[in-house]
């Protein structure tokens, strides 16, 4: 039986120091790192308690933003009355990302961080992971691929990320902050996430030893016109095949800005760039079926699926023009879209 040792961090720098001894894990509210201790897959030695660290306030910020402390708790996230008045698409995410009781334990730091529900990762049987055990192998290639990604997979992993609320953080420009060894740094979100490449097994680029100390919103255009649409299995608790975190920002009737975020289909969440540049400058009465179709298509422009997945590239576009035709207020006019 392998020992595993316990502290509990006073404050942010001793959390820190905690973390240089080797085979030190932080955990928060613990709702994917037991799961995968259990099972084996994460191995730690010793488990840094960052959860009663003064980081979980939710505070508007001098320019109007608005900054999440990385303990604040995806139900406390969800439900604060700035996140729901300035940044629905958060909420809508959030709120459909776990059952209740997970929610109420999960916290936004914990979130960004969470692993690949990838059947070959979280079962041991599964020999070859190379996100398990770097130079394995990918048994998902060649097995059942049906959750996987058609979006910027490699050789070496076809995993996808999981989380609702990163997909919402990529459309909002949120901003990781982050405190480590070396002091303080601020990574983009559209930057804290990794495509697999050649090292599958680093999911972000956070460095040994960092802690996510909170996650920063700037003041958002996209407040009245965005939806946050998730395409699964069950819709009680299941992860995303494909969900889409649309936004607009409106000049009357013409399309200002946009964007347009894919979870399900790739190790990060997918910002679609050729879908809103088609979508810029787009008069609502412009925005038909047909142009809400093309626009979906751009979004999954060189898609690369596998046998198990390939609905996966007739869907994504359909919840596109579905969740913008909601964002927009013109799905009511809508011929033949998603129910």
């Amino acid at each position: 039986m392998q020992s595993l040792s316990y502290d509990r961090a006073r404050d942010v720098d001793h959390a820190i120091e905690l973390a240089r001894q080797p085979g030190a894990k932080f955990i928060g509210g613990g709702t994917n790192l037991l799961d995968l201790y259990k099972s084996g897959i994460e191995r730690p030695l010793r488990l840094v308690d960052v959860s009663r660290l003064a980081l979980s306030a939710i505070e508007e910020l001098p320019d109007g933003g608005l900054s999440i402390g990385a303990m604040a708790s995806n139900t406390a996230a969800a439900n604060h009355p700035l996140v729901r008045r300035r940044y629905r698409l958060l909420s809508e995410a959030l709120l459909n990302g776990a059952s209740t009781q997970l929610r109420n334990m999960a916290t936004v730091g914990g979130n960004l961080l969470q692993r690949t529900r990838c059947y070959y990762f979280t079962d041991p049987a599964f020999k070859r992971c190379n996100k398990r055990e770097p130079g394995s192998g990918c048994d998902a290639i060649d097995g059942h691929q049906r959750i996987h990604a058609i979006l910027g997979a490699s050789e070496h992993c076809i995993a996808t990320n999981p989380s609702d609320m990163s997909v919402a953080l990529a459309a909002l420009d949120a901003v990781v902050h982050l405190q480590g060894p070396d002091g303080a740094r601020q990574v983009s979100i559209h930057d804290f996430h990794r495509l697999p490449e050649d090292r599958p097994q680093d999911d972000t680029v956070i460095q040994p030893g960092e802690l996510i100390v909170a996650v920063q919103l700037p003041p958002s255009p996209f407040a009245r016109h965005s939806h946050y649409l998730k395409v699964r299995d069950r819709a009680s608790y299941a992860f995303a095949l494909v969900s889409v975190a649309a936004a607009v920002d409106l000049d009357g009737d013409t399309v200002r800005d946009a964007r347009i975020v894919l979870g399900g289909v790739a190790h990060k969440p997918w910002r679609a760039v050729e879908a809103e540049n088609l979508l810029r400058g787009q008069a609502l009465d412009a925005l038909d079926d047909a142009a809400l179709a093309r626009i979906g298509e751009a979004a999954v422009a060189g898609a690369r699926p596998y046998p198990h997945n390939a609905f996966k590239v007739a869907l994504a576009p359909r919840a596109v023009a579905r969740a913008l035709g909601i964002a927009t207020g013109i799905a009511t006019g809508m011929k033949g879209g998603m129910a």
